[in-house]
Formats: structure tokens, C-alpha cells, sequence
């Protein structure tokens, strides 16, 4: 693809690529890619979401549902204030948290909801790893508090904690976290490095992958020679603690995967991988690391797994569009629109459809949800949750 670059650009790929050249040296010669991925995106000073460049909205590189419409914010402000009201009418305090919180937007959005609906909430918090993101999401927050003149506070943090109760949100963070990527080879799966060739980067077999870190649908099929796909151990080890310091609450993400049978589909042989310049899709993975966005697909089933055998009590999974219908999006857009002005409405509409089609966003994404601890009848009385669960399909 031929992409031009700054001076500034190329510099800062080279310096990055020189600092993965030291490390695929310092692990004999071959580099996990999960450990290359890693340092792609978030080596400090130099990974993608580390280096300060704009990474979303229309002059980034990719757009995410908060940034496409504030309606996504509030549909998803009504699946959760349940939850929220369950904690304040027994006397406790009413807690957002948000990882990767994009520029934000969404937080903005469930905020303006929160008022609307005249609902206190307490504390809202912020989990970002780029730190210009959180730079922009201190502006936009603060402005955001002062228009409101609401009371929440709002902070950032630089860890997990160790115990939490209330709702956690994460709007595409785990297509980003570090995968490992592997190859079917003569009957068993070895994982796929990074290593220097002709002096640039490439991609070679390595050792055998540890039968424990393969998710069981590896395990009991078939698959040809030289397939190719990723495993998500980072993901799981991250989903895991999550649940596990979750005393009680609502845990929800959204972002595009498959369950297990759709993810290691015999017609995915090249995996989902993918790196993302400038709205640009790009297969190579190794492309000017420090530049790109680098992404896979969610395997839901293993998340599934992860997260009961760390104590969840129910799950739910569906696809964005029609958690979204489910939770009111609809309704809202008529509630504050007038659909006979054409030109305040045409715009949102598109947005709407971006959000809600099968051919666009509303079935690749989907939504998963899980409670623990929680005193609710079940995660179907919840809007947008109260739809087909295909939770089953695990």
C-alpha cells in the first residue's frame, strides 16, 4: 500500500522498529508475537496508543460507536441504570468504571443521560493506557461537569482495583490487547514470531503452543495444513481478574468477534488480524509498527469460560443492533427528534443505520455482559438485555 509519510512518521516507526529489533534479538532471535503487538501499541513513548498521534474520528484511524452518536451512549445509559439504582436504594455509592474511554465521548454521553433522567451518580472512572486520550477526555469531561453542574466525581486511574462494585464498561478494548498468533502444522499448533530477515521484520513458526493456553475448540477439530488464527490468553488472564475483583455489579463490553465456531471457521484460515492506517485496512501485521492500529477479532467462548469460572452469575450475549433497539435507541432519537426536519435528522438516521444493520455494524458487533453478585431477577429484566440471548451459542 503506498501510504505517505512525514519525516516525523518514518522517524518514529524507524526508532520503534529499532527498539523490536533489540528485543527480537534479546529472546534469541524469535519474538512472540504477542509480545511484538505489545510493543506496537503500547511500548512507552512509541506504541501506537503510547506516542500521542490522533487515532479516532474521521482524521484518525479508525471510528468507534460513541463518536458516531451520542443516542449509543444514552441506549447503553438505560441497560445500566437499573444496576445503578439497585446500589444507590441500598444506601451504597453509585460507580461507573471505563476502560480505554476513547476521546470521551461516551462518558459524556452517559453523563448527559444520568441528568436527564436526574439520577446522582457518584463516582465515574477512567482506566486509559494513551495518554493523550486522557488528556482529551480531562477537556471534554470537565466541560462536560460544568455544563451539567453535576456533582460526579470523576478520576483517573492507573490499575484495576483490587475490589470494585458497580458497572464496568469497556467499548472495544479487547480487540486491542495483545493476541498470539499460531499455525496448524503437521498435526499440532505452533506459535507464529516475529523474526529479522534481510534486515526487516517477518513472520516465521516457532515452538509448539502449550496445550493449556488453546481454547477447546482447537482441540477437538480439524483443521488444514497451515492454518492460520489467534489465541487470546491476555484477553482471558484480563476478563479473569476483572471478575474476580468485581464484589458485585455489571460488567458490559461491545466490540466485533465470533463465538468459537465462527472464529475458527475452516474459511478463516488466514485469521482475523488486521492492522488499521489512516482508515485503511491492512493485512500485514508488521506494517510501520508504531503507526498502525493493530486488532483482532473477540473470541466470545473463551471469554465466556474465563468469566464463569471466575464466578459470574449469568451472561449475556447478542449482537449490537438489536441490544441497542432493545434498549431504546429508538425511542430516544424520536424523543429529542423532530423526523420532519430533514436536514437535523438525515444525519442522525445514517448514523443510526451505521450502528443498527446487519450490513454494517449491528451484527459483527456484538454485546457481552455478565453479573456477579447482583440482587436482580436476571440480566434479561435489564433494557437491551431482555432480547434473544445467544449466550448458547458459546
Amino acid at each position: 500500500m503506498d501510504i505517505t509519510l512525514t519525516d516525523t512518521e518514518k522517524a518514529h516507526s524507524a526508532g520503534l522498529s529499532a527498539e523490536i529489533a533489540l528485543e527480537v534479538g534479546s529472546h534469541g532471535g524469535f519474538l512472540p508475537f504477542s509480545r511484538y503487538m505489545e510493543m506496537a501499541l503500547y511500548q512507552p513513548g512509541s506504541g501506537y496508543y503510547s506516542a500521542g498521534a490522533h487515532k479516532l474520528g474521521s482524521g484518525g484511524d479508525f471510528t468507534t460507536a460513541p463518536e458516531i452518536s451520542p443516542f449509543f451512549g444514552m441506549a447503553l445509559t438505560n441497560a445500566i441504570l437499573p444496576v445503578l439504582e439497585a446500589f444507590r436504594s441500598q444506601g451504597k455509592p453509585t460507580r461507573i468504571l471505563e476502560f480505554g474511554a476513547g476521546t470521551g465521548k461516551l462518558a459524556a454521553s452517559i453523563l448527559h443521560r444520568l441528568r436527564e433522567l436526574d439520577f446522582p451518580l457518584d463516582h465515574y472512572g477512567i482506566l486509559e493506557i494513551a495518554p493523550d486520550l486522557a488528556q482529551r477526555q480531562r477537556a471534554l469531561l470537565q466541560e462536560t461537569k460544568n455544563n451539567l453542574q453535576c456533582s460526579t466525581e470523576i478520576n483517573w486511574l492507573s490499575a484495576l482495583p483490587d475490589e470494585f462494585d458497580g458497572v464496568i464498561i469497556a467499548n472495544e478494548v479487547l480487540d486491542a490487547i495483545p493476541c498470539e498468533r499460531i499455525v496448524y502444522q503437521n498435526g499440532q499448533w505452533h506459535l507464529q514470531g516475529v523474526v529479522i530477515k534481510n534486515g526487516a521484520f517477518a513472520l516465521e513458526i516457532g515452538p509448539a503452543v502449550d496445550r493449556q493456553l488453546l481454547p477447546d475448540y482447537l482441540l477437538t477439530h480439524t483443521f488444514a495444513e497451515g492454518y492460520i488464527t489467534e489465541i487470546h490468553p491476555q484477553s482471558v488472564a484480563w476478563i479473569t481478574a476483572l471478575t474476580q475483583a468485581m464484589r458485585s455489579g455489571l460488567f458490559m463490553t461491545l466490540d466485533y468477534g465470533f463465538p468459537a465456531s465462527e472464529f475458527f471457521h475452516p474459511q478463516r484460515e488466514q485469521g482475523t488480524l488486521m492492522a488499521h492506517h489512516r482508515h485503511h485496512a491492512i493485512t500485514d501485521p508488521l506494517y510501520l509498527p508504531g503507526l498502525c492500529d493493530l486488532t483482532s477479532h473477540v473470541d466470545w467462548s473463551s471469554l465466556a469460560k474465563a468469566v464463569l469460572a471466575a464466578g459470574a452469575t449469568e451472561i449475556y450475549f447478542n449482537n449490537q443492533g438489536n441490544f441497542l433497539l432493545e434498549a431504546g435507541i429508538g425511542e430516544l432519537v424520536l424523543e429529542k427528534m423532530d423526523p420532519a426536519n430533514a436536514t437535523a435528522f438525515l444525519p442522525v438516521s445514517n448514523a443510526l443505520q451505521k450502528l443498527l444493520s446487519e450490513a454494517e455494524m449491528g451484527e459483527l458487533f456484538k454485546v457481552f455482559a455478565f453479573t456477579k453478585g447482583l440482587d436482580l431477577p436476571s440480566l434479561d429484566s435489564l433494557p437491551g438485555l431482555g432480547g434473544r440471548n445467544r449466550f448458547h451459542s458459546l
